[in-house]
Protein backbone atom coordinates (compact mmCIF):
# COMPACT_ATOMS: atom_id res chain seq x y z
CA UNK A 1 0.00 0.00 0.00
CA UNK A 2 1.07 3.60 -0.39
CA UNK A 3 2.54 4.82 2.90
CA UNK A 4 -0.09 6.34 5.23
CA UNK A 5 0.18 7.24 8.89
CA UNK A 6 -2.11 5.60 11.41
CA UNK A 7 -3.62 9.01 12.11
CA UNK A 8 -4.38 9.49 8.39
CA UNK A 9 -5.99 6.06 8.16
CA UNK A 10 -8.12 6.73 11.24
CA UNK A 11 -9.34 9.98 9.70
CA UNK A 12 -10.16 8.31 6.37
CA UNK A 13 -12.18 5.47 7.93
CA UNK A 14 -13.76 7.54 10.71
CA UNK A 15 -12.14 5.43 13.42
CA UNK A 16 -10.67 6.01 16.87
CA UNK A 17 -7.11 5.12 17.78
CA UNK A 18 -6.39 2.90 20.79
CA UNK A 19 -3.07 1.96 22.36
CA UNK A 20 -1.11 3.69 19.58
CA UNK A 21 1.96 5.39 21.06
CA UNK A 22 2.81 7.27 17.85
CA UNK A 23 -0.10 8.18 15.54
CA UNK A 24 2.45 9.41 12.99
CA UNK A 25 3.79 5.86 12.57
CA UNK A 26 3.18 4.65 9.04
CA UNK A 27 1.68 1.57 7.49
CA UNK A 28 4.32 0.62 4.94
CA UNK A 29 3.46 -3.05 4.41
CA UNK A 30 0.45 -4.82 2.92
CA UNK A 31 -3.11 -4.67 4.24
CA UNK A 32 -4.03 -8.27 5.11
CA UNK A 33 -6.84 -10.24 6.75
CA UNK A 34 -4.84 -13.46 7.25
CA UNK A 35 -2.44 -13.39 10.20
CA UNK A 36 -0.04 -15.64 8.29
CA UNK A 37 0.46 -12.90 5.69
CA UNK A 38 1.54 -10.19 8.14
CA UNK A 39 4.81 -8.43 7.33
CA UNK A 40 6.61 -5.60 9.12
CA UNK A 41 4.53 -2.44 8.69
CA UNK A 42 1.29 -4.27 7.80
CA UNK A 43 -2.24 -3.25 8.68
CA UNK A 44 -4.15 -6.31 9.89
CA UNK A 45 -7.90 -6.25 9.24
CA UNK A 46 -9.72 -8.09 12.02
CA UNK A 47 -12.88 -9.63 10.60
CA UNK A 48 -15.28 -11.63 12.75
CA UNK A 49 -16.28 -14.76 10.87
CA UNK A 50 -18.46 -17.74 11.67
CA UNK A 51 -15.48 -19.78 12.88
CA UNK A 52 -12.61 -17.33 13.34
CA UNK A 53 -12.41 -13.93 15.05
CA UNK A 54 -9.48 -11.89 13.77
CA UNK A 55 -9.32 -10.01 17.05
CA UNK A 56 -8.03 -13.19 18.70
CA UNK A 57 -4.80 -12.80 16.73
CA UNK A 58 -4.12 -9.22 17.88
CA UNK A 59 -1.01 -9.86 19.97
CA UNK A 60 0.42 -12.34 17.44
CA UNK A 61 0.18 -9.97 14.47
CA UNK A 62 1.75 -7.09 16.40
CA UNK A 63 4.59 -9.38 17.45
CA UNK A 64 4.97 -10.33 13.76
CA UNK A 65 5.49 -6.66 12.87
CA UNK A 66 2.04 -5.28 12.07
CA UNK A 67 1.79 -1.54 12.65
CA UNK A 68 -1.79 -1.83 13.93
CA UNK A 69 -5.15 -3.54 13.54
CA UNK A 70 -8.27 -2.27 11.87
CA UNK A 71 -10.76 -3.60 14.38
CA UNK A 72 -14.30 -3.34 15.72
CA UNK A 73 -13.24 -3.23 19.37
CA UNK A 74 -10.15 -2.33 21.44
CA UNK A 75 -7.77 -5.28 21.77
CA UNK A 76 -4.99 -4.02 24.05
CA UNK A 77 -2.54 -3.43 21.20
CA UNK A 78 -2.30 -0.63 18.57
CA UNK A 79 -5.65 -0.50 16.78
CA UNK A 80 -7.95 1.75 14.77
CA UNK A 81 -11.44 0.92 15.98
CA UNK A 82 -14.47 1.40 13.69
CA UNK A 83 -18.14 0.52 13.78
CA UNK A 84 -17.93 -1.73 10.72
CA UNK A 85 -14.63 -3.19 9.51
CA UNK A 86 -15.84 -3.98 6.00
CA UNK A 87 -17.15 -0.45 5.43
CA UNK A 88 -13.89 0.99 6.75
CA UNK A 89 -11.83 -1.25 4.49
CA UNK A 90 -13.84 -0.04 1.49
CA UNK A 91 -13.39 3.61 2.49
CA UNK A 92 -9.64 3.12 2.78
CA UNK A 93 -9.51 1.48 -0.66
CA UNK A 94 -11.45 4.38 -2.20
CA UNK A 95 -9.03 6.89 -0.63
CA UNK A 96 -5.94 5.04 -1.86
CA UNK A 97 -7.31 4.61 -5.40
CA UNK A 98 -8.04 8.33 -5.61
CA UNK A 99 -4.52 9.12 -4.40
CA UNK A 100 -2.82 6.74 -6.82
CA UNK A 101 -3.76 8.15 -10.19
CA UNK A 102 -3.43 4.69 -11.76
CA UNK A 103 -5.78 3.64 -14.57
CA UNK A 104 -8.38 1.32 -13.09
CA UNK A 105 -9.75 -1.47 -15.29
CA UNK A 106 -12.73 -3.47 -14.00
CA UNK A 107 -14.26 -6.54 -15.58
CA UNK A 108 -17.22 -8.80 -14.98
CA UNK A 109 -19.13 -11.58 -16.73
CA UNK A 110 -20.78 -14.92 -16.12
CA UNK A 111 -17.83 -16.99 -17.31
CA UNK A 112 -14.15 -16.45 -18.01
CA UNK A 113 -13.60 -13.51 -15.62
CA UNK A 114 -10.52 -14.88 -13.92
CA UNK A 115 -8.86 -16.21 -17.09
CA UNK A 116 -9.48 -12.89 -18.85
CA UNK A 117 -8.26 -10.88 -15.88
CA UNK A 118 -5.05 -12.93 -15.91
CA UNK A 119 -4.61 -12.23 -19.64
CA UNK A 120 -5.21 -8.48 -19.21
CA UNK A 121 -2.71 -8.36 -16.37
CA UNK A 122 -0.02 -10.16 -18.37
CA UNK A 123 -0.53 -7.96 -21.41
CA UNK A 124 -0.53 -4.69 -19.46
CA UNK A 125 2.42 -5.53 -17.25
CA UNK A 126 4.50 -5.91 -20.39
CA UNK A 127 3.92 -2.16 -20.73
CA UNK A 128 3.97 -0.82 -17.15
CA UNK A 129 3.70 -1.90 -13.47
CA UNK A 130 0.33 -3.62 -13.00
CA UNK A 131 -1.58 -4.84 -9.93
CA UNK A 132 -4.45 -7.28 -10.39
CA UNK A 133 -6.90 -9.44 -8.48
CA UNK A 134 -5.24 -12.63 -7.23
CA UNK A 135 -7.28 -15.72 -8.04
CA UNK A 136 -10.99 -14.96 -7.73
CA UNK A 137 -10.92 -12.48 -4.82
CA UNK A 138 -13.59 -10.42 -6.51
CA UNK A 139 -16.04 -9.58 -3.71
CA UNK A 140 -16.54 -6.77 -1.21
CA UNK A 141 -13.49 -7.91 0.80
CA UNK A 142 -11.12 -9.25 -1.85
CA UNK A 143 -11.56 -6.27 -4.16
CA UNK A 144 -10.51 -3.52 -1.68
CA UNK A 145 -7.64 -5.69 -0.44
CA UNK A 146 -6.37 -5.94 -4.02
CA UNK A 147 -6.72 -2.19 -4.56
CA UNK A 148 -4.77 -1.55 -1.36
CA UNK A 149 -1.86 -3.66 -2.63
CA UNK A 150 -1.10 -1.00 -5.28
CA UNK A 151 1.87 1.31 -4.74
CA UNK A 152 3.08 4.65 -6.09
CA UNK A 153 4.68 2.78 -9.01
CA UNK A 154 1.42 1.12 -10.10
CA UNK A 155 0.17 2.36 -13.46
CA UNK A 156 -2.63 -0.14 -14.10
CA UNK A 157 -5.01 -1.66 -11.56
CA UNK A 158 -7.04 -4.60 -12.93
CA UNK A 159 -9.97 -5.65 -10.76
CA UNK A 160 -12.32 -8.58 -11.27
CA UNK A 161 -15.85 -7.91 -10.00
CA UNK A 162 -18.25 -10.69 -9.07
CA UNK A 163 -21.94 -10.40 -8.26
CA UNK A 164 -24.60 -12.53 -6.64
CA UNK A 165 -27.43 -10.07 -7.12
CA UNK A 166 -28.49 -6.71 -8.46
CA UNK A 167 -26.63 -3.89 -6.73
CA UNK A 168 -23.44 -5.82 -5.91
CA UNK A 169 -21.36 -4.44 -8.77
CA UNK A 170 -22.73 -0.95 -8.15
CA UNK A 171 -21.36 -1.25 -4.61
CA UNK A 172 -17.96 -2.46 -5.81
CA UNK A 173 -17.59 0.31 -8.39
CA UNK A 174 -18.33 2.77 -5.59
CA UNK A 175 -15.26 1.48 -3.76
CA UNK A 176 -12.96 1.46 -6.78
CA UNK A 177 -14.38 3.59 -9.62
CA UNK A 178 -13.08 2.29 -12.97
CA UNK A 179 -12.19 4.28 -16.09
CA UNK A 180 -12.37 1.18 -18.28
CA UNK A 181 -15.20 -1.32 -17.79
CA UNK A 182 -15.31 -4.70 -19.54
CA UNK A 183 -18.32 -7.04 -19.70
CA UNK A 184 -17.52 -10.48 -21.09
CA UNK A 185 -20.84 -12.29 -21.31
CA UNK A 186 -24.21 -12.97 -19.72
CA UNK A 187 -24.65 -16.66 -19.06
CA UNK A 188 -26.33 -18.90 -16.52
CA UNK A 189 -23.80 -18.91 -13.68
CA UNK A 190 -25.66 -18.19 -10.39
CA UNK A 191 -28.95 -18.07 -12.30
CA UNK A 192 -30.63 -19.68 -9.32
CA UNK A 193 -29.72 -16.65 -7.20
CA UNK A 194 -30.47 -14.00 -9.82
CA UNK A 195 -33.71 -15.49 -11.12
CA UNK A 196 -32.99 -15.22 -14.86
CA UNK A 197 -30.56 -14.04 -17.52
CA UNK A 198 -32.26 -10.64 -17.76
CA UNK A 199 -31.55 -10.07 -14.08
CA UNK A 200 -27.96 -11.18 -14.59
CA UNK A 201 -27.63 -8.66 -17.45
CA UNK A 202 -29.09 -5.96 -15.23
CA UNK A 203 -26.50 -6.68 -12.55
CA UNK A 204 -23.50 -6.95 -14.90
CA UNK A 205 -24.48 -3.73 -16.67
CA UNK A 206 -24.02 -1.78 -13.46
CA UNK A 207 -20.33 -1.77 -14.34
CA UNK A 208 -20.77 0.29 -17.52
CA UNK A 209 -23.25 2.59 -15.77
CA UNK A 210 -20.47 3.56 -13.36
CA UNK A 211 -18.05 4.74 -16.06
CA UNK A 212 -17.21 8.42 -16.57
CA UNK A 213 -17.84 10.16 -19.89
CA UNK A 214 -14.12 10.06 -20.72
CA UNK A 215 -14.00 6.34 -19.93
CA UNK A 216 -14.40 3.29 -22.15
CA UNK A 217 -16.99 0.50 -22.05
CA UNK A 218 -15.62 -2.65 -23.66
CA UNK A 219 -18.46 -4.95 -24.67
CA UNK A 220 -18.78 -8.36 -26.30
CA UNK A 221 -20.23 -7.85 -29.78
CA UNK A 222 -21.11 -11.56 -29.98
CA UNK A 223 -23.40 -11.52 -26.91
CA UNK A 224 -26.67 -9.62 -27.56
CA UNK A 225 -27.34 -8.99 -23.87
CA UNK A 226 -23.88 -7.49 -23.43
CA UNK A 227 -23.98 -5.48 -26.62
CA UNK A 228 -27.28 -3.93 -25.52
CA UNK A 229 -25.46 -2.42 -22.52
CA UNK A 230 -24.09 0.26 -24.84
CA UNK A 231 -27.27 2.21 -24.15
CA UNK A 232 -26.55 2.20 -20.41
CA UNK A 233 -23.29 4.16 -20.43
CA UNK A 234 -22.04 7.64 -21.23
CA UNK A 235 -18.58 6.27 -21.92
CA UNK A 236 -17.18 5.51 -25.35
CA UNK A 237 -18.06 1.97 -26.48
CA UNK A 238 -15.51 -0.46 -27.90
CA UNK A 239 -16.78 -3.80 -29.25
CA UNK A 240 -14.75 -7.01 -29.30
CA UNK A 241 -15.56 -10.40 -30.77
CA UNK A 242 -15.63 -12.32 -34.01
CA UNK A 243 -18.41 -10.17 -35.46
CA UNK A 244 -17.48 -8.04 -38.48
CA UNK A 245 -18.77 -5.05 -36.52
CA UNK A 246 -16.31 -5.56 -33.66
CA UNK A 247 -13.58 -2.94 -33.30
CA UNK A 248 -11.19 -5.60 -31.98
CA UNK A 249 -11.82 -8.96 -33.62
CA UNK A 250 -10.37 -12.34 -34.51
CA UNK A 251 -10.04 -13.68 -38.01
CA UNK A 252 -8.95 -17.10 -39.26
CA UNK A 253 -9.57 -18.74 -35.88
CA UNK A 254 -8.19 -22.26 -35.61
CA UNK A 255 -6.75 -24.72 -33.10
CA UNK A 256 -3.27 -26.19 -33.17
CA UNK A 257 -2.86 -29.97 -33.04
CA UNK A 258 -2.48 -29.59 -29.28
CA UNK A 259 -5.77 -27.72 -28.89
CA UNK A 260 -4.30 -24.23 -28.49
CA UNK A 261 -6.08 -21.35 -30.24
CA UNK A 262 -4.47 -19.34 -33.01
CA UNK A 263 -5.94 -16.40 -34.88
CA UNK A 264 -5.24 -13.11 -36.59
CA UNK A 265 -5.84 -10.21 -34.24
CA UNK A 266 -7.27 -7.12 -35.90
CA UNK A 267 -7.41 -3.82 -34.03
CA UNK A 268 -7.90 -0.23 -35.26
CA UNK A 269 -4.11 0.12 -35.05
CA UNK A 270 -3.23 -2.91 -37.15
CA UNK A 271 -3.23 -6.70 -37.50
CA UNK A 272 -0.96 -9.34 -35.97
CA UNK A 273 -0.97 -13.13 -35.50
CA UNK A 274 -1.53 -14.81 -32.14
CA UNK A 275 -0.84 -18.41 -31.08
CA UNK A 276 -1.80 -18.92 -27.46
CA UNK A 277 -0.27 -21.19 -24.82
CA UNK A 278 -3.70 -21.74 -23.26
CA UNK A 279 -6.06 -24.53 -24.29
CA UNK A 280 -9.49 -24.27 -25.88
CA UNK A 281 -11.17 -22.07 -28.46
CA UNK A 282 -13.11 -20.23 -25.72
CA UNK A 283 -9.91 -18.37 -24.89
CA UNK A 284 -10.17 -16.48 -28.19
CA UNK A 285 -12.97 -14.33 -26.77
CA UNK A 286 -11.01 -13.80 -23.56
CA UNK A 287 -7.95 -12.78 -25.56
CA UNK A 288 -9.96 -10.32 -27.65
CA UNK A 289 -11.32 -8.72 -24.48
CA UNK A 290 -7.79 -8.32 -23.16
CA UNK A 291 -6.67 -6.95 -26.52
CA UNK A 292 -9.45 -4.35 -26.50
CA UNK A 293 -8.32 -3.13 -23.08
CA UNK A 294 -4.70 -2.98 -24.19
CA UNK A 295 -5.62 -1.13 -27.38
CA UNK A 296 -7.54 1.45 -25.36
CA UNK A 297 -4.40 1.95 -23.28
CA UNK A 298 -2.21 2.64 -26.30
CA UNK A 299 -0.58 -0.70 -27.12
CA UNK A 300 0.01 -1.65 -30.76
CA UNK A 301 -1.38 -4.79 -32.37
CA UNK A 302 2.11 -6.31 -32.48
CA UNK A 303 2.71 -5.60 -28.79
CA UNK A 304 -0.64 -7.07 -27.82
CA UNK A 305 -0.20 -10.18 -29.99
CA UNK A 306 3.26 -10.82 -28.57
CA UNK A 307 2.02 -10.57 -24.98
CA UNK A 308 -1.03 -12.77 -25.65
CA UNK A 309 1.15 -15.42 -27.27
CA UNK A 310 3.41 -15.49 -24.21
CA UNK A 311 0.65 -15.42 -21.58
CA UNK A 312 -0.03 -18.45 -19.42
CA UNK A 313 -2.30 -19.48 -16.56
CA UNK A 314 -1.79 -17.47 -13.37
CA UNK A 315 -4.66 -18.89 -11.29
CA UNK A 316 -4.76 -22.47 -10.03
CA UNK A 317 -6.99 -25.25 -11.34
CA UNK A 318 -8.18 -23.45 -14.47
CA UNK A 319 -7.39 -25.61 -17.50
CA UNK A 320 -4.13 -26.50 -15.76
CA UNK A 321 -2.59 -29.09 -18.08
CA UNK A 322 -0.01 -31.58 -16.78
CA UNK A 323 1.44 -34.54 -18.63
CA UNK A 324 2.53 -37.48 -16.51
CA UNK A 325 5.68 -39.41 -17.41
CA UNK A 326 3.51 -42.28 -18.63
CA UNK A 327 1.84 -40.00 -21.20
CA UNK A 328 -1.46 -39.50 -19.35
CA UNK A 329 -2.50 -35.85 -19.59
CA UNK A 330 -4.48 -34.40 -16.68
CA UNK A 331 -6.52 -31.23 -17.26
CA UNK A 332 -7.38 -29.75 -13.86
CA UNK A 333 -10.20 -27.27 -14.46
CA UNK A 334 -11.84 -27.97 -11.11
CA UNK A 335 -11.88 -24.47 -9.63
CA UNK A 336 -15.41 -23.73 -10.80
CA UNK A 337 -18.07 -24.68 -13.33
CA UNK A 338 -21.19 -23.38 -15.02
CA UNK A 339 -22.94 -24.53 -18.21
CA UNK A 340 -20.92 -22.21 -20.46
CA UNK A 341 -17.55 -23.17 -19.03
CA UNK A 342 -18.48 -26.86 -19.01
CA UNK A 343 -19.24 -26.76 -22.72
CA UNK A 344 -16.01 -24.89 -23.45
CA UNK A 345 -13.96 -27.35 -21.39
CA UNK A 346 -15.48 -30.38 -23.13
CA UNK A 347 -14.71 -28.90 -26.55
CA UNK A 348 -11.15 -28.17 -25.42
CA UNK A 349 -10.79 -31.77 -24.19
CA UNK A 350 -11.85 -33.12 -27.57
CA UNK A 351 -9.42 -30.82 -29.39
CA UNK A 352 -6.54 -31.84 -27.13
CA UNK A 353 -7.40 -35.52 -27.34
CA UNK A 354 -7.44 -36.07 -31.10
CA UNK A 355 -6.24 -39.62 -31.68
CA UNK A 356 -6.24 -40.33 -27.93
CA UNK A 357 -8.80 -41.67 -25.47
CA UNK A 358 -10.56 -38.89 -23.56
CA UNK A 359 -12.18 -38.86 -20.11
CA UNK A 360 -14.53 -36.23 -18.72
CA UNK A 361 -14.68 -36.42 -14.92
CA UNK A 362 -17.50 -34.01 -14.09
CA UNK A 363 -19.41 -32.96 -10.99
CA UNK A 364 -22.17 -30.62 -9.93
CA UNK A 365 -22.63 -27.14 -11.36
CA UNK A 366 -23.96 -25.23 -8.36
CA UNK A 367 -26.47 -22.38 -8.03
CA UNK A 368 -28.53 -23.17 -11.14
CA UNK A 369 -31.90 -23.22 -9.34
CA UNK A 370 -34.77 -24.52 -11.44
CA UNK A 371 -32.45 -24.89 -14.45
CA UNK A 372 -30.22 -27.47 -12.72
CA UNK A 373 -31.79 -30.65 -14.12
CA UNK A 374 -31.95 -29.39 -17.72
CA UNK A 375 -28.42 -27.95 -17.66
CA UNK A 376 -26.78 -31.08 -16.21
CA UNK A 377 -28.71 -33.26 -18.65
CA UNK A 378 -27.55 -31.05 -21.52
CA UNK A 379 -23.88 -31.31 -20.52
CA UNK A 380 -24.15 -35.09 -20.40
CA UNK A 381 -25.72 -35.12 -23.86
CA UNK A 382 -23.01 -32.80 -25.22
CA UNK A 383 -20.29 -35.17 -24.03
CA UNK A 384 -21.89 -37.86 -26.22
CA UNK A 385 -22.24 -35.58 -29.25
CA UNK A 386 -18.59 -34.54 -28.97
CA UNK A 387 -17.59 -38.21 -28.79
CA UNK A 388 -15.78 -37.94 -25.47
CA UNK A 389 -14.36 -41.36 -24.72
CA UNK A 390 -15.88 -41.82 -21.27
CA UNK A 391 -17.92 -39.67 -18.87
CA UNK A 392 -17.45 -40.16 -15.12
CA UNK A 393 -20.18 -38.27 -13.26
CA UNK A 394 -19.15 -37.71 -9.64
CA UNK A 395 -21.48 -36.96 -6.74
CA UNK A 396 -25.19 -37.06 -5.93
CA UNK A 397 -28.36 -35.99 -7.69
CA UNK A 398 -26.80 -33.53 -10.18
CA UNK A 399 -24.17 -36.08 -11.19
CA UNK A 400 -26.91 -38.63 -11.85
CA UNK A 401 -28.53 -36.12 -14.20
CA UNK A 402 -25.21 -35.76 -16.07
CA UNK A 403 -24.98 -39.52 -16.49
CA UNK A 404 -28.64 -39.86 -17.45
CA UNK A 405 -28.28 -37.18 -20.12
CA UNK A 406 -25.38 -39.09 -21.65
CA UNK A 407 -27.23 -42.40 -21.44
CA UNK A 408 -30.37 -41.01 -23.05
CA UNK A 409 -28.46 -39.39 -25.90
CA UNK A 410 -27.77 -42.73 -27.53
CA UNK A 411 -25.92 -46.02 -27.57
CA UNK A 412 -22.86 -44.36 -26.05
CA UNK A 413 -24.56 -44.77 -22.63
CA UNK A 414 -22.40 -47.71 -21.63
CA UNK A 415 -19.41 -45.36 -21.80
CA UNK A 416 -20.82 -43.21 -18.98
CA UNK A 417 -20.69 -44.07 -15.31
CA UNK A 418 -21.95 -42.49 -12.09
CA UNK A 419 -19.75 -42.77 -8.98
CA UNK A 420 -20.48 -41.52 -5.49
CA UNK A 421 -17.48 -39.36 -4.67
CA UNK A 422 -13.98 -38.22 -5.61
CA UNK A 423 -12.28 -41.29 -4.14
CA UNK A 424 -14.50 -43.61 -6.16
CA UNK A 425 -13.57 -41.67 -9.29
CA UNK A 426 -9.86 -41.97 -8.45
CA UNK A 427 -10.20 -45.72 -7.90
CA UNK A 428 -11.96 -46.14 -11.24
CA UNK A 429 -9.42 -44.10 -13.15
CA UNK A 430 -6.46 -45.87 -11.54
CA UNK A 431 -7.83 -49.19 -12.73
CA UNK A 432 -8.68 -48.13 -16.27
CA UNK A 433 -6.33 -45.32 -17.40
CA UNK A 434 -3.91 -46.14 -20.19
CA UNK A 435 -0.79 -44.25 -21.34
CA UNK A 436 -1.78 -41.44 -23.67
CA UNK A 437 -5.25 -40.86 -22.18
CA UNK A 438 -6.45 -37.29 -21.58
CA UNK A 439 -8.49 -36.63 -18.43
CA UNK A 440 -10.55 -33.49 -17.82
CA UNK A 441 -11.64 -32.82 -14.22
CA UNK A 442 -14.29 -30.12 -13.72
CA UNK A 443 -17.03 -29.13 -11.25
CA UNK A 444 -18.11 -26.24 -9.08
CA UNK A 445 -15.61 -25.29 -6.39
CA UNK A 446 -17.84 -26.59 -3.59
CA UNK A 447 -17.49 -30.14 -4.92
CA UNK A 448 -13.71 -30.23 -4.34
CA UNK A 449 -13.11 -32.31 -7.45
CA UNK A 450 -9.53 -31.05 -7.72
CA UNK A 451 -8.76 -33.96 -5.38
CA UNK A 452 -9.19 -36.30 -8.34
CA UNK A 453 -6.68 -34.40 -10.46
CA UNK A 454 -4.18 -34.08 -7.62
CA UNK A 455 -4.43 -37.79 -6.82
CA UNK A 456 -3.82 -38.73 -10.46
CA UNK A 457 -0.78 -36.49 -10.60
CA UNK A 458 0.55 -37.89 -7.32
CA UNK A 459 0.45 -41.36 -8.87
CA UNK A 460 3.36 -40.41 -11.14
CA UNK A 461 6.53 -38.45 -10.66
CA UNK A 462 6.69 -34.72 -11.32
CA UNK A 463 5.12 -33.84 -14.66
CA UNK A 464 5.48 -30.66 -16.65
CA UNK A 465 2.68 -28.14 -16.17
CA UNK A 466 1.71 -26.47 -19.42
CA UNK A 467 -0.17 -23.26 -20.10
CA UNK A 468 1.53 -21.35 -17.28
Amino acid sequence: MIALSLAEIAAVVGGQTYDIPDPAAQVTGPVVRDSREVEPGSLFVAFVGERVDGHDYAEAVIEAGAAALLASRPVGVPAIVVDDVQTALGALARHVVERLGATLVALTGSAGKTSTKDLIAQVLRSKAPTVFTPGSLNNEIGLPLTALSATEETKFLVLEMGARGVGHIRYLTGLTPPRIGLVLNVGTAHIGEFGGREQIAQAKGELVESLPEDGAAILNADDPLVRAMASRTKARVILFGESDEADVRAENVRLTDGGQPAFSLRTPSGCSDVTMRLYGEHHVSNALAAAAVAHELGMSADEIARALSEAGTLSRWRMEVTERPDGVTVVNDAYNANPESMRAALRALVSMGKGRRTWAVLGQMAELGDEALAEHDAVGRLAVRLNVGKLVAVGGREASWLQLGAYNEGSWGEESVHVSDAQAAVDLLRSELRPGDVVLVKASRSVGLERVALALLADGTEGEVSGR
